[in-house]
């Protein structure tokens, strides 16, 4: 009874035939396809015009501008550039980078009384919108004064709230690096002509396609218009970039959505703009046209987006303004601008090497135990009958 009640115990750990084909093993990650095309990020450091069309496409047009770069705004993808990362000074175009590094950490309804000191150190021949000591201003309101009026007395004020003058240009150095905006180095925030101070078109056209996913920045681009208070008053301001207002002889150019234009005498005039047309959007950066008056630069955008929307369908990519894939988030670097969404199940990021010995491995542990089950139950088992065989033979 004892030896029986054992075995049947023993038999009970005995694991049960499967009653189908083994179990599947559990599936690694699953690894994003590689992108059909695959494009030498060298290629954008080479002079001159780099773009890929296959015959019959029309060309780029000829621009007088030192550099220039038009790109599709959700993909990043380049469609064609001239002298990419040429590093020249941006004038205050780079009040995009300014936005993106200090936009996030101030509420937009945020009142603040501007003091003296604060408007202190602002250059010579600055463009202003007007801030004074002594007013009270919401933080809106001095973004309104930095996106339409281009006030660098409005970036005085603002880099003061997000902790001073020299920790905004760190803060912006971070942020340009973060995006892989290598050719950018900032001394003044506002863009004012520094020593040293220099960015790119690529670079340019990274930040203004940033922008365009951050709806606060968006909004203030595309404004044309604004009221600007001044204590108990308020005076009408109007955005500098005439192609988003039609001003001065310059067309408006349709479905346009602003971002920012620039002009210092050591920069020339300067200009990141976007436009959507149908479901297509496309972001563009003109650096220092050398022929055709002041508002070369506006031209010479509209040119290039006309081209970059017929031409957009047909055009390779020659680069992207995408960051090296390996430094973001799995499956960032392919969302397009707008309102966020929810986040893909996390996988290998699609440039990251993919070796044996960095995929999970299944487990082995209970395809293991149980075979060692068995046969410690069978070893006991059979003990326990020669045990007892002996003591009836004896």
């Amino acid at each position: 009874m004892i030896v029986s009640s054992f075995v049947a115990t023993a038999l009970l750990l005995l694991p049960s035939a499967p009653a189908g084909p083994a179990a599947a093993p559990r599936p690694v990650e699953p690894v994003p396809p590689p992108a059909a095309v695959r494009v030498d990020p060298a290629l954008l450091h080479r002079p001159g015009t780099q773009v890929r069309l296959p015959p019959g496409v029309k060309a780029p047009p000829m621009l007088s501008a030192r550099a220039w770069l038009i790109a599709d705004a959700a993909t990043g993808e380049v469609l064609a550039a001239r002298d990419a990362h040429l590093r020249l000074p941006p004038a205050s175009t780079l009040k995009t980078l300014f936005a993106l590094a200090t936009l996030p950490g101030l509420p937009a309804d945020r009142q603040h009384t501007v003091s003296e000191h604060e408007l202190r150190g602002i250059g010579d021949g600055s463009s202003l919108v007007g801030v004074r000591e002594e007013v009270t201003y919401r933080v809106a309101d001095l973004w309104r004064g930095v996106f339409l009026s281009s006030g660098n007395d409005a970036v005085r004020v603002l880099a003061g709230l997000n902790g001073g003058w020299e920790a905004t240009v760190r803060r912006m150095q971070a942020t340009a690096r973060a995006l892989g905006a290598h050719d950018t180095r900032v001394v003044s925030p506002d863009g004012y002509d520094a020593p040293g101070q220099v960015s790119s078109a690529y670079d340019l056209a990274v930040f203004g396609r940033a922008g365009l996913r951050n709806p606060d920045f968006a909004r203030y681009a595309a404004t044309p218009y604004a009221k600007f208070p001044a204590g108990r008053w308020s005076y009408g301001i109007r955005n500098t970039n005439r192609l988003l207002t039609g001003a001065d002889g310059v067309a408006r150019y349709p479905g346009l959505l602003g971002i920012k234009n620039g002009y210092t005498s050591h920069a020339g005039h300067t200009l990141v703009a976007a436009a959507r047309r149908g479901p297509r959007t496309l972001v563009v950066s003109v650096l220092n046209p050398r022929r055709g008056g002041a508002y070369a630069v506006y031209e010479e955008a509209r040119d290039l987006l006309d081209w970059g929307f017929a031409a957009a369908p047909h055009a390779r990519p020659v680069g992207s303004l995408l960051p090296p894939r390996a430094a973001l988030p799995p499956r960032a670097a392919a969302a397009p601008p707008g309102p966020p969404t929810t986040p893909a199940p996390r996988s290998v990021p699609p440039t990251a090497a993919v070796s044996v010995a960095t995929l999970p491995v299944p487990s082995r542990g209970p395809g293991l135990l149980l075979p060692l089950t068995f046969v410690g139950s069978a070893c006991l088992a059979a003990a326990v009958l020669w045990w007892v065989r002996r003591r009836t033979e004896r």
